[in-house]
Order: structure tokens, then C-alpha cells, then sequence
């Protein structure tokens, strides 16, 4: 039975919520922990999500043993991995499936796997990932849907990327850790969630330099052993109920997070006239203050995040005067602006650009998460809106947000799911 969130807006917001850990570097993690060579990897605040699931259906195809001894300790255990073909249909499911194909190609020399799934957001193909092991030495058949990867040896190298692509970066990087000499990857993205994954593979004897850098140095070796690792707090989580704050709290502290990741959206906030106290891991939105319209870009790291794009866009609905945001991540990330038409809100999208007048009412309908963010969005005007919302398609929400309604309803909204009608 499908389910669909409902919300009834107008409740105001108060108390504390502790952010989850960054979903973007979990689904990096779980694939970079099968480089260790027959030993047991310790994962600790991993988020109970979706896109966690599908890993750990990929894993056990793999032979990886990889059970939650708590609530958020993962342990994986690769003694008796094993190097098949990934045809499971959670790899069309789950966009970071792909990261399978840069440790299974640095641990075993070869990859096969079916084309990787994901929120459509447009072409987000996967050159530049298949660029970087060509320099590697490897070789890239693609057939019936099928990536056919495979190299004698890996032999380092350097690797400009024509995009600083988070996915291309962690990628290449994972397989360079098992070449034979150094590469460098020029132009590289400088995102928190690749220092997160650097951090742990040297832990596992990696030799990787420059992370958060446009400059990462890797030098290969030949085995990686287990360890110990806990992932950074989710900024996109943590963005998302800064903005939920700021449309509907009186006072909320947003807990685990980690300012210097948040500034580009924190200083926009405080632009549209949010009150926001920052503390060495926490903030304070104060709500209630009149906002004002405001200009947005996305950007790569640390300029303002695409993931904050859609939720953002939704409280620019309640801002007085004209806001544009200007996309240039994901054309495509502006499917939330149909949905927001329907609850009232007065936007207009000319890919890559959207205009949003505001301030206008929003109104509790029917509507349908397209992907991860427009969920985000949706949630965050249900918040807003007279009346009950419901939100359809919700399995794109499940995949980034860890326990969402709970951790709402305990700050005083009204949230809950139910079987979808069926008419």
C-alpha cells in the first residue's frame, strides 16, 4: 500500500531538532568502506533512509555482510566479497550506485553494472567519472545498458575535470587509492562530503592530499585495512529545517551542524531579514520578522547549494517583492514551481531562472514530490499553507530525510502519513 504525508499548516514551530548525518557522504561512505581488504569497517551516525537500504541490498549481493548493531552503527564485514555483476534493480533505483563502480574498479580492476537511477534532475551524465578511470588505464564498453569497466592495472595519473562534479571527484579518488603511483585531479569540487570521504579512506591507510581543495593528490597503495569512522552532519538536512524555522518557528535550535558549511544560505536568510544566532554547532532561528525579496545563484561549494534551492524557494513565496533564483547546477531542479503554483504561490520558471512574487497565501492541496528537494519544498509550504496538503510520490522524501515526521511533530507541526485513496 502506497503511502502519501499529510500536513496541516499553521502550527508554529518550537523546540530542538538534531540533524542526522549527511546523506550525500553516506552514500560515498558505504561504497568507499569495500575497499578494505577482508576486514570489518565501523560506520557510526548513519541515517536510517532509503538510499541506505538499496546500499545494503547492493552490498549483500556482494558478499558484503552489513548489519546496524545500534540505531546508527553500521558494520560491514568484506571477508568474503566477491566481485559480481550489478544488475539488482536498487542500482536503477539509487543515482549513487555509481560509486560502487570506482572501488569495485580499484579493488578487483574490473566493474559491471548496470546504468545508475537516481531523481530525474535533467542529463547528469557520467563522463567525467568514466574520463578519470580511462586516464587511469582502465577501458569502458558500454553495451544493453550495461558499463563493462576493466584495466590490466590502474596507473595514476592526472585528471582535469571539465566540471567540478562531486560524484567524478569521489569517484576517480576511490579508484586512484589502488593504482600503482600518484594521481592528481585538477579542477576538483571542494564540497564538505569529499573531505568526509578522504578523511576515511586514509584512515584506511589511504594516502590522499588536498581534499577542499581544486587540487586532490592521491597515492596508491596496495591494500586498505578496516576502521573506524563517524559521518558529518547533513547541511542540506540541517538547511532544510533552518528554512522550516525561519517560515514557521517562533523559537527552534537546529542541533549537529556545522556553521562554516551553512553560510551561503545562513547569510541569505539574514539578508530576507531572518533572525539567525549561530553557535559552534547549532543555530537559533528566531521567526515572526517581515521578510524581504532576495536574489539567489546556485553554485558548487561553498557557493549556495542547489539542495537548498527548492526548499528556499518555497519561503520566498512569504517575502515581500520580487525574488529570482538563477540555476545553474541542475537546470531541470524547478519541477517544485508547478507544484507551488497549485497551493497559490505566484512563480514563474524560464529554465535556468525562476521569479517569485511574493508575499502570497499558500493553500493546503494535492501535490507530488518529483524528486528528493521538491519533497523538501513541498514540506516546508505545507507547513505554511491554510488547510490540510497532501503530498504524493513520497519515497523521494524517504531517501534523504531521516525521520522527518517525527522530528517535525516534536517541534509542534502537524504531520502524518496514510494509505493513499485510490479512486
Amino acid at each position: 500500500m502506497t503511502n502519501v504525508i499529510k500536513i496541516e499548516g499553521g502550527h508554529k514551530l518550537n523546540g530542538e531538532v538534531t540533524i542526522s548525518s549527511a546523506k550525500n557522504a553516506t552514500v560515498a561512505l558505504i561504497p568507499a568502506a569495500i575497499l578494505a581488504d577482508k576486514s570489518v569497517v565501523d560506520i557510526y551516525g548513519v541515517p536510517r533512509i532509503k538510499d541506505v537500504k538499496s546500499l545494503k541490498v547492493l552490498l549483500k549481493e556482494l558478499g558484503v555482510k552489513a548489519n546496524f548493531e545500534t540505531e546508527d552503527h553500521l558494520v560491514l564485514d568484506t571477508t568474503h566479497m566477491k566481485n559480481i555483476v550489478l544488475d539488482h534493480e536498487e542500482v536503477s533505483n539509487l543515482r549513487a550506485s555509481y560509486y560502487f563502480m570506482g572501488a569495485l574498479l580499484g579493488k578487483y580492476k574490473e566493474v559491471k553494472m548496470q546504468m545508475p537511477g537516481g531523481c530525474n534532475l535533467g542529463p547528469r551524465p557520467i563522463d567525467l567519472h568514466l574520463k578519470g578511470f580511462e586516464a587511469l588505464g582502465a577501458t569502458v564498453n558500454y553495451t544493453q545498458g550495461y558499463y563493462d569497466i576493466k584495466a590490466d592495472k590502474l596507473v595514476g595519473s592526472k585528471v582535469y575535470l571539465d566540471i567540478a562534479s562531486v560524484g567524478a571527484t569521489i569517484n576517480i579518488m576511490m579508484a586512484a587509492t589502488k593504482a600503482e603511483g600518484r594521481t592528481v585531479i585538477e579542477n576538483a569540487a571542494k564540497e564538505p562530503e569529499i573531505i568526509d570521504i578522504a578523511t576515511f579512506l586514509n584512515k584506511m591507510g589511504a594516502v590522499i592530499r588536498g581534499a577542499g581543495t581544486s587540487v586532490i593528490t592521491i597515492d596508491g597503495v596496495d591494500t586498505l585495512q578496516g576502521s573506524t569512522h563517524e559521518i558529518i552532519p547533513d547541511r542540506i538536512e540541517a538547511g532544510t529545517y533552518i528554512v522550516m524555522a525561519a517560515a514557521m518557528g517562533e523559537v527552534v535550535r537546529i542541533n549537529n551542524i556545522i556553521p562554516l558549511h551553512l553560510e551561503a544560505l545562513t547569510s541569505k536568510l539574514i539578508e530576507m531579514g531572518v533572525d539567525i544566532e549561530m553557535g559552534t554547532d547549532f543555530a537559533i532561528v528566531r521567526g515572526g520578522n517581515p521578510l524581504k525579496a532576495i536574489d539567489i545563484q546556485t553554485l558548487p561549494y561553498p557557493g549556495f547549494a542547489t539542495d537548498l534551492q527548492q526548499p528556499l524557494t518555497t519561503l520566498l513565496t512569504q517575502a515581500k517583492g520580487r525574488s529570482s533564483i538563477r540555476e545553474t547546477i541542475y537546470t531541470e531542479r524547478f519541477k517544485h514551481i508547478h507544484e507551488l503554483k497549485k497551493m497559490g504561490g505566484k512563480l514563474e520558471s524560464n529554465s535556468p531562472t525562476a521569479i517569485i512574487d511574493g508575499p502570497t497565501p499558500l493553500v493546503g492541496t494535492k501535490v507530488t514530490a518529483t524528486d528528493l528537494r521538491c519533497g523538501a519544498a513541498l514540506v516546508v509550504a505545507g507547513l505554511i499553507a491554510q488547510g490540510v496538503t497532501e503530498i504524493d510520490e513520497i519515497y523521494h522524501i524517504d531517501r534523504g530525510y531521516d525521520k522527518l515526521d517525527e522530528k517535525l511533530n516534536a517541534l509542534g507541526a502537524k504531520i502524518w502519513r496514510e494509505p493513499k485513496a485510490s479512486y
